[in-house]
């Protein structure tokens, strides 16, 4: 009986321990610690640049869509200068609008808000919100009062279809979506999955690094597009997440349990 009970015990204990990523999870915005990378941007002469934009994007500040490449999620792009402390940028895939942005600078200088509307590849619902930007070293003389280097500061007013995410942990697997339409069905075997309902990522490979942790890596062919490390809190009702993006820029997320 004793050998019995031993081996239900250790049978049962791995399909307990795959259940610590199953269930809903909803950023919390509040504690979001963004990449300490700054988003360059200049702006002079009726010319657009996202100097950190990977790869980088010149376009004329002229309002008029302009075509740009080496973006799987946008072929176009428009910029369009409102005053001395604002601009509008809108992004297009093939015709159809998937981001249109409102970025305002401060009087001072040192700080600017993002107002956002995004439209994912596979849902019908946009996804809204805003942050706040300070400026990192000094303005650029001569140049329109956005141009410079920038970290985002602190989100909010983020719509809830871009906060959760539903996974479903089997011993070997994980499944996870998306109210935006993103989702993957993969193994945490190392090997290459389809990743679903992005223009950014096409694969997902998912692998164990702790018994509360998991590593994904997104992908867009051959090129990988971010990494994160997932881990559950001890208590089961939290989770937090290490974004490390292409560009070098590291995030730090936190997930509550719904």
């Amino acid at each position: 009986m004793r050998l019995l009970c031993v081996a239900l015990l250790f049978t049962t204990l791995p399909a307990l321990a795959a259940e610590r990523f199953t269930g809903t999870w909803k950023l919390d915005v509040a504690s979001a610690k963004f990449s300490q990378k700054p988003a360059i941007f200049e702006i002079g002469n009726g010319t657009f640049k996202c100097v950190s934009c990977d790869p980088p994007v010149t376009v004329k500040a002229d309002g008029e869509d302009q075509a740009v490449s080496g973006h799987a999620s946008y072929d176009t792009e428009s910029v369009r200068i409102i005053d001395d402390r604002s601009i509008e940028q809108i992004e297009k895939k093939a015709g159809k609008t998937v981001l249109k942005a409102k970025f305002t600078v401060s009087s001072d200088g040192a700080a600017a808000t993002e107002e956002f509307t995004t439209w994912p590849a596979s849902s019908d619902k946009p996804v809204t919100g805003g942050v706040t930007l300070k400026r990192v070293g000094k303005s650029t003389a001569g140049m329109h009062a956005f141009s410079g280097s920038w970290l985002a500061d602190k989100a909010q007013n983020i719509s809830e279809n871009a906060l959760l995410a539903t996974f479903e942990q089997t011993a070997d697997g994980l499944k996870m979506t998306q109210p935006t339409g993103e989702h993957y069905d993969a193994k945490l075997d190392g090997k290459t999955y389809p990743y679903g309902g992005s223009a950014d990522v096409q694969q997902v490979v998912l692998k164990r690094i702790g018994p509360r942790a998991i590593e994904e890596t997104d992908k867009r062919g051959e090129k990988v597009v971010s990494t994160a490390e997932m881990t559950v809190s001890p208590d089961g009702k939290s989770m937090t997440m290490v974004v490390h993006e292409s560009t070098g820029g590291v995030s730090t997320f936190t997930f509550v349990k719904q």
